[in-house]
This record gives C-alpha cells, sequence and structure tokens, in this order.
C-alpha cells in the first residue's frame, strides 16, 4: 500500500523558516498580554461536547469535529476557546471577587468544508477578562489588540467595531422568529439590501425599525457614524449600545489608538454568545480578520458562574500569512553554528560544541570525510551558513 504523502484538506505541516517566524510572533503576543496583566491557561484540545453546544452560541454543531469515548460520551475537538475558558473560570474562579485576566494560545478546529482554502486548523493566541463589566474594560481590551498587531509588526490594520446589542434590540421590535433573526443577519452580513427588503415585505414588518434594519449595513465608518445611529432610532435598548460605543470611543483616546479603531452597527459576528461590543482587525493581503473579539456577559453563568467578560483573539496564522504577503515578516533572529568534523576529530568536536551550547548558542554538528569536507564546507557557506571546520 502506497503511504499517504499529503496532510487532509485543510489543514497542513509548519516547518522550517515559517515555523520560525510562527514562535516568533506568538512570543511577542504572550509577551505583550502579560504587559497587561493576563496570566495564561491551557485548556483541553477537546471537551465534551456540551461545552459547545447551540445554547453556547458557538459554531454550529455541523462546522464541529464529533468523536465517542469508550463511554459514549460526544466529545468534539474545540472549535472556539472562549467556552472552555468561560467553563474554567466557571470552575476554578468560583470565589474570586476581583477581575480574572486569563490568556491562551492553542489550535482550534472547524470543519469549514464549504470554505475553499480556508484552514480548518489555525493556532490563537487570546485573552479573556472576566469581572469587569466597564467600558473602560472594553477599551482596554481594543488597545491590548493593537498593541500585539504592531508589536508583531504589523503597520496598517483598522479595528472595526460594532455592537452586538445594536441589532438584536432593532430585532426584538420587529418581533422576529429565531429563524428570520438568523436569516437576516446573513443577509445583513453579506450587505444583500434586496434579501433584506424582501423578508421584511414577507413578514409584513413596517415602520422607523424596518426602516433601520435596511439602513444597517450603511452605518460604517468614524465616529460621527454613531450620531447618525442615534438619530435613526428611539429604541432605548439600541440607544444604549450607540451611547457606550460613543463612551468607548472617548476612552481609546486616552490610550492613543483611536486612529486605528471605526465603526460598524452592521457588524454581525457568527458567535451568538456576543452581547456587548464586537469588532474585528483587518489588514491587507487577506480574506480574514487577524484579530476578533467582544463583550459576553452571560456565557459564564450557563456553566454556574455569573459574571460579565471580554475577550480578543489573534489567529496567528491569519496574520503571518498577511504579514508575508505585505513584505513585513521580521528579520530571522538566530545565531547558528554548523561545526563540520571527521570521524578522527569526533571527541574535539563534541568539547568544542558543549562549550558553545552552555554560552546559549545554537549548534549543529556534520560528520564529514576528509574527502568532501571542503566541497560541503563551500556549499554551507554559499547558502549563508555560518560554518566551523574542526
Amino acid at each position: 500500500m502506497i503511504p499517504l504523502l499529503h496532510t487532509p484538506e485543510g489543514v497542513r505541516d509548519i516547518y522550517g523558516d515559517e515555523m520560525v517566524y510562527m514562535e516568533q510572533l506568538s512570543d511577542s503576543i504572550k509577551k505583550t498580554m502579560q504587559l497587561y496583566g493576563f496570566e495564561e491557561i491551557r485548556t483541553p484540545a477537546f471537551e465534551y461536547f456540551d461545552v459547545f453546544s447551540s445554547e453556547r452560541g458557538t459554531v454550529p454543531s455541523k462546522d464541529m469535529y464529533k468523536f465517542i469515548d469508550r463511554d459514549g460520551n460526544t466529545l468534539v475537538l474545540r472549535p472556539d476557546m472562549t467556552p472552555q475558558v468561560a467553563r474554567a473560570t466557571a470552575t476554578y474562579f468560583r470565589e474570586e471577587t476581583m477581575p480574572i485576566r486569563l490568556s491562551y494560545f492553542g489550535n482550534t478546529f472547524i470543519n469549514n468544508s464549504g470554505y475553499q482554502l480556508r484552514l480548518k486548523e489555525t493556532t490563537q493566541a487570546g485573552v479573556e477578562l472576566f469581572g469587569d463589566d466597564s467600558v473602560a474594560a472594553d477599551a482596554e481590551i481594543l488597545a491590548l489588540t493593537v498593541e500585539c498587531l504592531k508589536n508583531a509588526g504589523l503597520t496598517e490594520f483598522q479595528i472595526e467595531v460594532g455592537n452586538a446589542g445594536f441589532f438584536r434590540a432593532i430585532a426584538n421590535e420587529c418581533g422576529l422568529s429565531a429563524e428570520d433573526e438568523e436569516e437576516l443577519r446573513q443577509r445583513i452580513k453579506s450587505k444583500n439590501l434586496f434579501g433584506i427588503t424582501d423578508l421584511l415585505r414577507e413578514r409584513n414588518i413596517e415602520g422607523r425599525a424596518a426602516d433601520l434594519l435596511l439602513t444597517i449595513p450603511e452605518l460604517f465608518g468614524s465616529e460621527d457614524i454613531l450620531d447618525r445611529a442615534a438619530s435613526l432610532t428611539d429604541n432605548q435598548a439600541a440607544l444604549a449600545a450607540v451611547d457606550r460605543l460613543r463612551r468607548l470611543s472617548e476612552c481609546l483616546k486616552y490610550y492613543g489608538v483611536e486612529r486605528y479603531v471605526s465603526f460598524d452597527l452592521g457588524m454581525l459576528s457568527k458567535y451568538r454568545y456576543y452581547t456587548g461590543i464586537i469588532f474585528r482587525a483587518i489588514t491587507y493581503g487577506t480574506g480574514e480578520a487577524v484579530a476578533s473579539g467582544g463583550r459576553y456577559d452571560t456565557l459564564a453563568e450557563q456553566f454556574g458562574r455569573p459574571i460579565p467578560a471580554i475577550g480578543m483573539s489573534v489567529t496567528v496564522d491569519t496574520l503571518m500569512l498577511a504579514m508575508e504577503r505585505q513584505g513585513i515578516l521580521p528579520q530571522l533572529k538566530r545565531e547558528e553554528m554548523t561545526v563540520l568534523y571527521t570521524e578522527e576529530q569526533t571527541e574535539r568536536a563534541i568539547d568544542e560544541a558543549k562549550k558553545l551550547r552552555a554560552d546559549g548558542k545554537t549548534v549543529k554538528l556534520i560528520p564529514v570525510s576528509k574527502d568532501n569536507a571542503e566541497t560541503v564546507s563551500a556549499m554551507l557557506r554559499e547558502k549563508g551558513v555560518n560554518v566551523w571546520n574542526i
């Protein structure tokens, strides 16, 4: 039988320089998160299905990788880190009265077979802040997102910010069913104005709220768009969502990151657990967001701990792809020496390598014959390798 020589669709091997770049980007992001006081937590790669069930508002069941354990329990490879960290917080920090700051780093698995060239396994680095429902906490997470991307080396990007409560308030005012609301979400996300009009007409939805739903896809831009959004409704919940964004905009100025932020009242996340602000960071070179997040004040309650929360995550694979296409990947930080030695020089070569490694230098030992030592040395030097002949 011929062995398989390639990976399944949607996953890949990472090696060589690409692996070094990924490690450097990951280290930069982790260090930035540490500077903001977040402590790392590690969660398992698979969980009980119930942690990610439809009630949690995470990805659809059909997009999860599911399997059965020996006791008949349904398990899934984690499609999303946030419900895991919420579950852990409700379990291990039940009595904690101060805000809880947790960071994570790991892979997620989504069977998005409907999207060509989209990875099904991605590496994410993120944070979750529990126990702080303030606008200042929203601003801090956005400022952290900016710092993570800047410190990684990204220079041109924009963070689009919306509020999940705005759309939800208008949808509730219109009396939409859960199915109609989901259909409307999809049409708004694709900015399908004809589709929105047809759905509202079919459901006999008219008036100011219906007009606003038709206008939502256009409500994006600078801070001025918030005034326009507020002028289009007298729904108190929707107005509160807009006011939250206004106060957020002011707080972001304290961090000096306002130039990276714009607003989009038509932004809708695939994660239904978001209750407040939602955001995504976009840049050149990729159609996917390099970072995203939002406020989810009711998710941890489903695991037994009522506590507000907000989080963000950077998709390292997407960030690295964007930086590669923009030609701004950082220089590789590798000090490496290759030591060539013959059989008679084995003891000396090992002794020298031990000394160099003790000084923190990377050393590769390569045995050669007397006949080809110079040839190998010349070939490696031509490739820019730091060669030492014993």
